[in-house]
């Protein structure tokens, strides 16, 4: 019979920082929808580790009561947080974008995700970006128009 590997069945998705606070920020709006079909089961969620720096830093100064919501998702749910791109690999992508944005890029191209959600145009507006990452690079609002779409 031979080796037979499993297919992954859920969609593999890397969020981008200001995705997730604003979930926490905004939970009725779009990127709050994508937490809570996270929480689900709708889709597997992989960040990096430079993200949960972000979001622990501008949380503890912008949201400071979410910071308990913000424990639960990194410690007591199913995400996976990919370790920080070296140097190296952040280089690659510092020519597109700055420093902090290229240290997620880099991490997203490592984490092979089926797609990068972020509302970040320096991602969105340049066609390079996807191009030479060779992701899918989407909004929010298009994620959740996918979610709504796939059939369970």
């Amino acid at each position: 019979m031979g080796n037979v590997v499993p297919a992954r069945v859920r969609m593999r998705v890397f969020l981008d920082t200001n995705v997730v606070f604003s979930g926490f920020y905004a939970p009725q709006g779009v990127p709050g929808i994508i937490l809570e079909r996270f929480f689900e089961g709708k889709f597997e969620l992989v960040i990096s580790q430079k993200v949960v720096n972000e979001l622990v830093d501008t949380m503890t100064k912008k949201l400071p009561e979410e910071l308990p919501s913000l424990w639960e998702l990194l410690v007591r749910s199913p995400l996976e947080i990919v370790g920080d791109p070296l140097p190296i690999e952040v280089a690659r992508w510092a020519n597109l974008m700055d420093l902090d944005d290229a240290t997620i890029l880099a991490a997203a191209v490592l984490a092979e995700p089926d797609y990068l959600v972020t509302g970040d145009k320096h991602f969105l507006g340049n066609p390079d970006v996807a191009q030479r990452s060779g992701l899918r690079i989407i909004t929010p609002a298009k994620f959740v128009q996918l979610l709504e779409q796939k059939p369970e």
